[in-house]
């Protein structure tokens, strides 16, 4: 379905006033801390688990030489090291992704959704998409952290401004909303979990012609309703906690206006 067929979502200000303000996130150590480990093996052939926030400053070093990690000596990656964060694990990610902590994007991450703004997860998970917004789905109707249902649906329903739609329930609306948003897991498929870089290029490409589409036409929509001209750009903020992703994504779209970029490597969040 086309999305001129589909109705227009974003946030929307108390005036009802469309914000064009749209929100890209990584998952792991970003929104959510999650148990998930990648799996190496040791010297005597052991396995050892590893962190996703240790992973992203040793994985470079993985498989090219030994080195110490919590007391082991890591020579490589064990069998299908990565097991726990494609299809495999899917169940487990629900479930985990309801107790993990939270990240250091996890109140931006409340901010979009309360707003009913619309968002991508661009991951180096490889889980199914409809996992991943299933996972979404359950942490909103929990109102996990801030998260508000209520005030979710409050704001999806002041697009009826902008366009016509038929009654639905609160439930309905939450998952036409997520319908909407976008979910990349780039080592789904035939990505890579190791080098994700290229994978979350491809998605934030993929992301970035989706709100060009999408804004000018509510833009179309909001301007012969007299809501706000139609002269304003609309912005995306990605943020992750890996900077080798982030030097990726800034070098390559750095003649792109609309996209900013954000670090929340050790744990705090910064303009990169």
């Amino acid at each position: 379905m086309k999305i001129n067929d589909k109705i227009i979502r974003e946030g929307i200000d108390e005036s009802g006033t469309p914000d064009m303000k749209y929100y890209s996130f990584d998952w792991d150590d970003n929104i959510m801390i999650m148990p998930t480990k990648i799996i190496l093996k040791d010297e005597n052939d052991d396995e050892v688990g590893m962190s996703t926030e240790d992973f992203a400053e040793y994985r470079t070093e993985i498989g090219k030489k030994p080195f110490e990690y919590k007391g082991k000596n890591i020579v490589g990656f064990a069998d299908e090291p990565f097991r726990f964060f494609g299809v495999k694990g899917d169940k487990q990610f629900i479930v985990d992704s309801l107790t993990a902590k939270e990240g250091p994007a996890w109140s931006d991450f409340v901010e979009a959704i309360n707003n009913g703004s619309i968002f991508s997860i661009i991951t180096a998970r490889g889980h199914t998409p409809e996992v991943i917004k299933e996972a979404v789905y359950n942490l909103i109707v929990s109102n996990k952290g801030g998260i508000s249902s209520k005030e979710l649906v409050k704001n999806l329903e002041k697009f009826r401004n902008l366009a016509d739609q038929e009654d639905l329930s609160a439930r309905e609306m939450i998952r036409e909303y997520l319908d909407m948003c976008r979910f990349y897991p780039v080592s789904y498929g035939e990505g890579s979990a190791t080098n994700p870089e290229e994978g979350k290029v491809k998605a934030m490409k993929d992301f970035i012609g989706y709100v060009r589409e999408m804004s000018s036409s509510i833009q179309k929509k909001a301007y012969l309703k007299n809501k706000i001209s139609n002269r304003f750009l609309p912005t995306i903020g990605f943020s992750d906690d890996d900077i080798r992703n982030l030097e990726k994504m800034k070098k390559h779209f750095e003649k792109e206006p609309m996209l900013k970029t954000y670090s929340t490597a050790g744990g705090k969040k910064k303009l990169y």
